[in-house]
């Protein structure tokens, strides 16, 4: 731990909050109020969500409409166009979040993202090729998922040590990701006109036409993972301080980074299942929450609301800018990702880390 790390480590003062023997979660002054911002702004992205344009609902009839007494428009908007759409995108958005959290967390890299492991990548030649080989029996998402399961599986064998060397995850990954962005390139440019453009909005990450059963899928897994990510977010937070003095500290930062980089995965593949591939939120919401609070941890919370908001922020201006014209979400997100990503290999560079 370097002594710029130290210092912020004793500047921050922190309580921790436990629940039984195995449960310690670090709070910090500085996360909580941000935490606080972060969520008064996601519920203002939310009340835009379903009040802005032809189809809004008025601000007065807003409130009344969400306890249940919403009719004509205002039912059809909450039950079927937008209230599904929007509540897909915060639980997506949170769990890609927390995903890049988890991952950055273990590698130390603020390049390290699902994303960069050819996660995505593999969705989306799983999407591609349930779409081209098997459209009447294969549904796209199943396809999406379990292409997502195969290239993990890819990865994990390439890697030789399984997910516990993060330099070799990364490198296993973008091969990974070469061959399933390959996959689904052929594929969208064999199929039929009409068939690719659907399938070309899948692959770019897409909130449209989602249902109540995509939300529930999706808040299921963060339900899941929640609980398991809190057993091991103190030893997270050890793991920042290095490997021999977390080793010496009881964090067992080998077990703890297998089981991190495992619940990423089960998130990444939760949100693609959903909303297919997004690309660059699980990568720009953890550093845009650390830069927030400047100091040490994994910062697990504020990723994933920092995650929650990008996305319904992204999918906001898809469905009300002109410009963007009802865009797939996930070029949105790419857009913004891309410039984030090209910041981040210039620092890293300057630094000489790359």
């Amino acid at each position: 731990m370097t002594s710029h790390q130290a210092a912020v480590r004793t500047a921050s003062p922190r309580k921790v909050l436990t629940a039984g023997r195995r449960v310690a979660l670090p709070i910090r002054r500085v996360s909580v109020l941000t935490a606080f911002v972060l969520f008064v702004l996601l519920v203002a992205g939310a009340v835009a969500t379903l009040s802005l344009g032809r189809l809004g609902i008025p601000l007065p009839e807003l409130a009344g409409a969400l306890t249940g007494g919403a009719e004509g428009k205002n039912a059809f908007v909450i039950e079927r166009l937008r209230g599904p759409r929007l509540v897909v995108a915060v639980g997506t958005g949170g769990a890609l979040g927390l995903s890049g959290a988890l991952f950055q967390s273990v590698t130390r890299n603020p390049l390290g993202s699902p994303d960069v492991i050819g996660l995505a990548s593999g969705a989306g030649a799983g999407a591609a090729i349930a779409a081209l080989l098997f459209p009447d029996t294969v549904p796209v998402a199943l396809g999406a998922l379990l292409g997502a399961a195969l290239a993990m599986v890819l990865v994990y064998v390439s890697t030789g040590t399984g997910f516990r060397n993060p330099a070799r995850l990364v490198i296993a990954g973008i091969g990974v990701a070469a061959i399933g962005t390959a996959i689904t390139q052929y594929v969208v440019y064999a199929m039929e006109r009409d068939r690719a453009a659907v399938l070309t909005a899948y692959v770019n990450g897409s909130l449209s036409a989602r249902s109540w059963d995509d939300a529930t899928t999706i808040w299921l897994v963060l339900l899941a993972v929640a609980p398991l990510t809190a057993l091991i977010v103190r030893r997270l937070d050890i793991g920042e301080m290095g490997a021999d003095i977390a080793g010496a500290l009881g964090a067992e930062p080998r077990h703890t980074k297998t089981v991190a980089v495992v619940l990423a995965i089960v998130l990444s593949a939760g949100a693609v299942s959903v909303a297919g591939p997004i690309a660059f939120v699980s990568l720009t919401a953890p550093q845009i929450a650390k830069r927030i609070t400047r100091v040490s941890g994994p910062h697990l919370v504020l990723s994933a609301l920092t995650g929650a908001l990008l996305l319904v922020l992204a999918d906001l201006c898809a469905q009300q800018l002109p410009l963007l014209d009802n865009l797939p979400v996930g070029i949105c997100t790419m857009a913004i990702g891309g410039a984030y990503l090209g910041y981040l290999l210039v620092r890293e560079w300057r630094r000489g880390v790359l």
